[in-house]
């Protein structure tokens, strides 16, 4: 089913949640599907702005980015002002340009660790990749070619450990579930369907 036009009025719908900014986290495990996912939601949102979390996060601290997140994206927007931030750029390893991402009525924020315990009193809904873990992760080494299975080693450890501290999904507030066409969207007492 291939209802998100739906789903993206019922999300435009909600309360703002950090400030005038409903912010919607999608979260899940590396190659999940949430980048691709994000993106058709922000289409069906028409056109809502989205934060990749790949953009905070960096080779030493792939989940120790929340007082980045905390100072340059929710702090401003929380205010209604616009967010800058720097991008980590993963090939020369240091953060480039600042970029700027406006105080939209719906702002995406997809990546691992979207629904972390420091951000969910921020979000109005918290939406899950449902793949499994292994899967997920096969998928991205496929994406990402036998040159980055060092990187996919070192970063499968730090995504369990990551999970194994703060999990998300027992908090979402619906599981995405990508078929040959579309989305399934379940909503729902999540933790039932674990």
């Amino acid at each position: 089913m291939n209802d998100l036009p739906h789903h993206a009025a019922r999300l435009r719908a909600l309360a703002p949640s950090c400030g005038p900014v409903r912010l919607i986290a999608v979260d899940g495990h590396a190659g999940s599907g949430k980048s691709t996912f994000a993106a058709r939601l922000a289409a069906a949102l028409g056109g809502a702005p989205v934060l990749h979390l790949d953009d905070l996060a960096t080779h030493e601290e792939p989940f120790a980015w929340t007082h980045r997140l905390r100072e340059q994206v929710t702090g401003p927007l929380s205010r209604g002002e616009p967010a800058r931030y720097a991008p980590y750029d993963w090939t020369a390893r240091a953060f480039g340009p600042l970029r700027t991402l406006e105080p939209a009525p719906v702002v995406l924020v997809e990546g691992v660790g979207a629904g972390r315990r420091a951000l969910r009193p921020l979000l109005a809904r918290l939406l899950w990749m449902d793949l499994a873990a292994e899967v997920a992760w096969e998928r991205g080494r496929r994406r990402d070619g036998p040159a980055l299975r060092g990187f996919w080693d070192g970063w499968t450890a730090a995504e369990t450990a990551h999970f194994s501290a703060d999990p998300s999904r027992p908090h979402a507030d619906a599981l995405i579930r990508q078929l040959r066409v579309g989305y399934e969207w379940l909503e729902g007492p999540v933790r039932e369907r674990c």
